[in-house]
């Protein structure tokens, strides 16, 4: 090195031996190609603080010995080696456990008696026995089914643009009569844009983990049907449960939530409920929900599965039904495949959420998108809700026709459903569960007993199936967790005459009574 380098370090005052040292392996060093650039760069960054240098020494050779070591691996296990015949032992012995839990003996005799239709689930029905029975067990609340109309527009479509797109969405599976769809829609709910998903079911469990994540809050109703359950469950968010339709629990929910936020970080935070519920039947009381979503600053995501199409004097929901703008409610979730008679579901907001939703929500981006002809019917059917409302006066006159010969007038049962809901819950009467010690299992496989005897009588209904067990639950969380009482379902359609739903309502409350007062249930606690 030069005269002045030299000087400099031996200002530091270092032994001789190290300066010989310094000076002989500078001589050397100068010898390499490009070592003048690195003698200048250590030149200006010694600076009289020779401490500096030798830290960026240390540096370099960590980092040169870094990149040569050799790779390994940071996962130290420590495996017994076994031979060929012990593997093939552990093989032998392994038993896996089965996907799915045994039949019960009730769900087995269940399956023997379900009955299966032939044709189109029409208001009169024919089985596979031969014979012909009032069909009270679909959804086809509108009888839109059998429509003539609809039926001739569908084939039209198949015929235009084949049975289905065979693609998502995202990849050439949007078709014209897709976006037509969920025009309409968005103007029928009253919000900006709609999206339109392939299945009803996958569409909130998709739409919640969409727009919530771990960390969010969500605070959902105890009654939310399974597909909502679903989605909070993917979603990993913190979920506070309140009291079903208890807007006084509600609040105290959130008013906790807001305290036990305060110096944190901000999170995203949801209501999460139904416009009519799907395992008690009754409605939301709406306007008391926004104004304690304005009041705490929360979102709300609105299922209306089962209300949309059916409420409202257009149909358009619970929003219409109870007079709430339908800007004050972040998302509205609803299905098609029931009263609409078409297939999969929608999720109605404003084009952000919509947009956000053609990339994040898993149901939308890979799945297949719904079949141009149910999107037809769709449009349709929507359409026919606005332009004829005697279609939904006829379904309610007949709702009000089926509610006397049923409650109160049967002295076993009562029904938990919403006046305007055209779903009929029936439970067993407190009074009876206790006096006669039936447990969820002996109501159910009454109620079963009653749906069979209606079935003799020529009347089909059904029961509300249970919603399977959360995953992941300790038992004392299954036993603390909601569960919907065993019930009676008696779908209402305006596909039959008010005479022929009276008719239907009293053969029902004589075969609830057949079966209380035989023999089989005749038993005390």
């Amino acid at each position: 090195m030069n005269s002045t380098y030299l000087s400099s370090i031996q200002s530091a005052e270092l032994p001789s031996t190290a300066l010989h040292f310094i000076d002989t392996a500078a001589s050397y060093f100068q010898k390499i190609p490009g070592s003048a650039i690195v003698i200048r760069y250590i030149k200006n960054s010694h600076q009289n603080d020779p401490i500096r240098s030798l830290i960026e020494l240390f540096l370099f050779l960590f980092a040169l010995r870094y990149l040569l070591a050799p790779t390994y691996s940071t996962k130290k296990e420590k495996n017994v080696p076994l031979s060929p015949q012990e593997i093939e032992e552990l093989v032998e012995d392994w038993t896996p456990e089965p996907l799915v839990s045994e039949a019960t003996d009730f769900e087995k005799l269940e399956n023997e008696r379900r009955p299966v239709i032939v044709g189109p689930a029409g208001p009169k029905v024919k089985l596979q026995t031969g014979r012909t029975v009032t069909n009270l067990a679909s959804y086809n609340h509108y009888n839109f089914a059998t429509n003539s109309d609809l039926t001739q527009k569908a084939i039209s479509t198949v015929r235009t643009y084949g049975v289905g797109p065979c693609s998502p969405p995202g990849f050439y599976g949007t078709q014209d009569v897709h976006m037509r769809s969920e025009a309409d829609i968005a103007s029928h709910v009253g919000l900006p844009a709609a999206i339109i998903y392939a299945q009803s079911f996958s569409t909130i469990s998709s739409v919640i983990p969409a727009f919530c994540k771990r960390g969010d809050i969500i605070v959902a109703d105890k009654a939310v049907n399974f597909p909502i359950r679903k989605g909070l469950q993917i979603s990993r968010s913190t979920v506070r449960w309140y009291e079903h339709n208890d807007m006084e629990d509600l609040e105290r929910v959130l008013q906790r939530v807001v305290k036990e936020g305060q110096g944190k970080p901000l999170t995203r935070r949801f209501i999460v409920t139904e416009g009519l519920f799907e395992n008690v039947g009754d409605m939301v009381d709406m306007p008391r929900l926004v104004d304690l979503k304005l009041k705490y600053k929360f979102r709300v995501l609105l299922d209306e599965t089962w209300s949309y199409g059916i409420l409202g004097r257009t149909g358009r929901g619970v929003t219409e039904q109870q007079h709430v703008d339908p800007t004050n409610i972040d998302m509205i979730v609803g299905g098609l495949a029931g009263a609409l008679a078409s297939g999969g579901g929608f999720c109605a907001g404003t084009e952000e959420i919509v947009e956000h939703q053609r990339l994040s929500a898993a149901a939308y981006t890979f799945s297949a998108a719904l079949p141009a002809f149910l999107a037809t019917t769709a449009s349709e059917t929507v359409m026919m809700l606005q332009e004829q409302p005697n279609i939904i006066q006829g379904l309610r006159e007949n709702i009000r026709a089926m509610w006397p010969q049923l409650d109160p007038r049967s002295e076993w049962v009562r029904c938990t459903s919403a006046p305007e809901n055209p779903i009929m819950l029936l439970v067993l009467k407190d009074q009876h569960i206790q006096d006669r010690g039936l447990s969820i299992a002996d109501q159910e496989s009454l109620l079963q007993d009653c749906v069979d005897e209606a079935l003799a009588n020529g009347v089909l209904i059904t029961r509300l199936k249970a919603m399977p067990s959360a995953l992941g639950v300790s038992p004392r969380e299954l036993e603390e967790e909601w569960k919907p009482q065993p019930a009676l379902k008696v779908c209402v359609t305006s596909g039959l005459s008010k005479k022929e739903t009276e008719k239907a309502g009293i053969v029902i409350r004589h075969a609830i009574t057949t079966v209380m007062k035989g023999k089989k249930w005749q038993r005390q606690s």
